[in-house]
């Protein structure tokens, strides 16, 4: 199988995530946040890249791609999915356990968008308040050229 066939898949290359990695936790410094970790994801799920700064909690790592599955695995943010499920407290418990904790509904986990606006990964970010990582999130997409994607209109 030649090489490029799996250039055909429109997802997010390695070098754009560490760029949204890179511009996220800029974002995050300039805002004077606690130590954030940020992960990375193809449109399947996959960790593209993650890092996380000197003094992160160990789990946020997990934290993170939880949010970020959230966000690909229902097609809106992390934190809309919260929002809208509000009250649908054994819907949001039984997601959890389904995808084996890879499902936080809070704040943190956005969608990539292509110039297409299709659906290319998604990031997310823990380390301080949630509407604080959110942003940073946006941030760092924003920063290497694709849409943040929040709720269904992007």
């Amino acid at each position: 199988m030649p090489a490029d066939v799996f250039k055909m898949t429109v997802t997010l290359p390695l070098e754009k995530a560490r760029a949204i990695i890179a511009g996220s936790l800029a974002e995050g410094r300039r805002r004077g946040l606690q130590p954030l970790t940020v992960v990375a994801l193809d449109a399947g799920g996959h960790i593209v890249s993650l890092d996380r700064e000197d003094g992160s909690g160990n789990m946020r790592v997990e934290v993170a791609r939880g949010k970020a599955g959230a966000a690909l695995g229902i097609g809106i943010g992390s934190g809309v999915v919260g929002e809208r499920n509000q009250g649908r407290d054994a819907f949001l418990a039984s997601v959890a356990t389904a995808t084996g904790g890879e499902f936080v509904p809070v704040p943190g986990g956005v969608l990539v968008l292509d110039e297409g606006s299709r659906i290319i990964g998604a990031v997310g970010v823990s380390g301080d308040a949630s509407p604080e990582d959110q942003a940073c999130a946006v941030a760092g997409i924003e920063s290497a050229g694709y849409s943040a994607g929040l709720d269904a209109a992007g």
